[in-house]
């Protein structure tokens, strides 16, 4: 009887979620977050193509760079390949180096971590804040007192030895995290503050763009991001300098002369093609109203969820404004063990959705980094969903 009971209210829950979401997005299936071409895409693609400037060179790569920077209020922008060559050579700018510790959330795309490991530096991993789903300052505070000692050349992990020389933020689905917080645990401890903004285009914090908070942030343009080059990303900086070395860095450190082939450091060849800048600038001409929809696509499901229980609409946090990029829904911890049965009636409805990522302190490559106290990650990545977050949607 009580298995009766109990399977009763678990096929109650899924019907709620998969009623609720019928309810915004009709019948049909629906795929989790696709792009949207009906702008000037095909015209400034075809563009590139007459002209033969399709790859390192043309005048797209330099407009898209300029849209960046005014949009962001960052005062240089550095596209670049992908979002994570983009967190790369920005740690490697901000002093990173092999053998140092980078202070990373656990709940993250595996990108932010991988980008630590190609320069030869260890992950360190802490914990998330339920209210941004990004790092929390108050968690890493306490974790820092007991394993941050001071030396003459920053912070020191006093347990392995290693300098803690960066702290990367992640804006979570595009929920700005507490930066302020932040960055005054990375004045306090000495530490290179790097955003991994990759989600958060069109994010704010108390009225600033995400990305240009640290020495440098990182974006990402993926075909599932809020716009898309197909791949692509880009490096924020209000540093002239730090700008002028992202540039020559990721193109393979050439030093600039008519003919003659001289590079002056180990350098990338993360340069964005022409051919993508040309999609990303038709893309960013509709990054408004793309924003927008996600927005009322936000309202519609908060007002959807409004009378499930159980479950709730993750909102932008206090003094932000959120980009929504991925909505997303948080199940209560008491049904936590139900997250994977609505996962699998959703999906089988038709309707997209997946869970969080799988923490990186569990996946073989991390499972031996440092790492603090995690429940609260732990926690968040059993009970969270993305639902279908389409800008189209709305």
């Amino acid at each position: 009887m009580q298995q009766d009971v109990a399977t009763a209210m678990k096929t109650s829950l899924e019907q709620s979620v998969i009623q609720a979401l019928r309810s915004v997005l009709g019948d049909g299936s629906c795929v989790l977050h696709e792009p949207r071409f009906q702008g000037n895409e095909q015209a400034y693609v075809q563009e590139c193509i007459t002209s033969t400037f399709v790859s390192s060179v043309g005048r797209y790569v330099d407009r898209f760079e300029q849209e960046l920077a005014a949009f962001t209020g960052a005062r240089r922008a550095v596209a670049v390949v992908n979002g994570t060559a983009a967190l790369q050579v920005a740690l490697q700018l901000a002093g990173v180096q092999a053998g140092d510790e980078v202070i990373v959330p656990t709940l993250t795309f595996v990108a932010t971590a991988n980008a630590v490991h190609y320069l030869g530096a260890t992950p360190h991993f802490v914990d998330s804040a339920e209210d941004t789903l990004g790092m929390d300052p108050a968690a890493l505070k306490d974790w820092l007192k007991h394993v941050a000692e001071p030396t003459a050349a920053g912070s020191r992990n006093r347990h392995t030895g290693c300098p803690i020389r960066a702290i990367v933020p992640m804006h979570t689905f595009g929920h700005p995290c507490d930066l302020e917080g932040l960055l005054t645990i990375a004045h306090d401890y000495r530490l290179a503050l790097v955003e991994d903004a990759a989600e958060s285009l069109g994010s704010y914090y108390q009225g600033q763009h995400t990305g240009a908070f640290g020495e440098l942030g990182a974006l990402s343009f993926n075909g599932n991001k809020v716009i898309t080059t197909g791949g692509g990303g880009a490096i924020l900086t209000n540093d002239e300098r730090l700008a002028d070395h992202a540039k020559h860095l990721t193109t393979t450190a050439k030093q600039p002369h008519r003919w003659d082939y001289v590079h002056d450091e180990i350098g990338y060849n993360f340069r964005m093609p022409n051919l993508n800048a040309a999609l990303g600038c038709a893309q960013f001409e509709q990054l408004p109203s793309f924003l927008a929809s996600k927005r009322r696509l936000a309202e519609r499901y908060a007002e959807a969820f409004r009378g499930v229980e159980s479950v709730r609409l993750m909102r932008e946090p206090k003094d932000c404004r959120s980009n929504y990029w991925l909505q997303t829904l948080l199940l209560d911890e008491a049904v936590a063990d139900q997250r994977d049965a609505v996962l699998t009636a959703t999906n089988d409805a038709g309707l997209m959705t997946r869970p969080a990522w799988g923490l990186l302190h569990q996946l073989p490559p991390y499972q031996q980094c440092p790492r603090a106290p995690l429940s609260v990650a732990e926690s968040l990545a059993r009970r969270l969903i993305n639902i279908p977050s389409s800008a189209g949607l709305a």
